[in-house]
């Protein structure tokens, strides 16, 4: 797992830490591990806007965020390439998914509204590990969507830069970046790489202290 610097609720897993979305054991091997309960909310992950505020544990379908206010409840997103972000702010926290759909779309701002509108004032955010411009290969159409992130992959073709296209969204807050792309690093889960089902899941709570 991953823990960013500055973050009081907040772990973003990889490979090795097991698809705990799914995975009982996984989730209950992380839980131990961050201190925290193993009954999580989760979400399905639609590619959407949708970011749901919650007060206890549970799977939501039809949304690619929680937030929430609760003390000690996590809430949790996968991502096999996509963006995940915690937004933080003091007593409530965001945990997104936010792939280039959802990300031009503005799930992100989204999330920040969710948070202000639960009386949270969000001050810090977190992207863990994603598919970074060096390996994102888009084609004309998204490459459009994006016109201040645009980027070229490795292997010379037109790509966008999501961790830049997520900045500018999170203007404002202190932020934290993950160096790590899914696609060509190590230990990662990537559905573009491999086409793997299987997930990092990113996990953040209000702490109980």
């Amino acid at each position: 797992m991953i823990r960013p610097e500055g973050f009081s609720g907040a772990a973003f897993g990889t490979a090795s830490d097991g698809d705990a979305r799914t995975d009982p054991e996984a989730r209950r091997r992380m839980s131990d591990a961050l201190g925290i309960v193993d009954a999580w909310a989760t979400v399905r992950g639609v590619h959407g806007t949708t970011v749901a505020l919650v007060e206890g544990p549970g799977h939501h379908d039809d949304a690619d965020g929680l937030a929430t206010t609760v003390s000690g409840l996590p809430i949790a997103v996968g991502s096999g390439d996509c963006l995940p972000v915690v937004i933080e702010g003091d007593g409530g926290v965001a945990a997104v998914h936010a792939g280039w759909r959802g990300t031009a779309a503005g799930i992100l701002g989204a999330a920040r509204r969710t948070l202000r509108d639960a009386g949270i004032e969000p001050t810090r955010a977190a992207i863990g590990p994603a598919i970074g411009p060096c390996c994102f290969e888009v084609g004309p159409e998204v490459a459009a969507r994006f016109p201040d992130a645009a980027a070229t992959t490795t292997w010379g073709t037109p790509s966008v830069d999501l961790r830049a296209a997520a900045a500018a969204d999170l203007e404002g807050l202190d932020l934290w970046v993950a160096d790590a792309c899914t696609s060509c690093g190590d230990g990662y889960h990537s559905h573009r790489a491999t086409a793997t089902l299987d997930r990092q899941v990113t996990v953040a709570w209000v702490p109980t202290d």
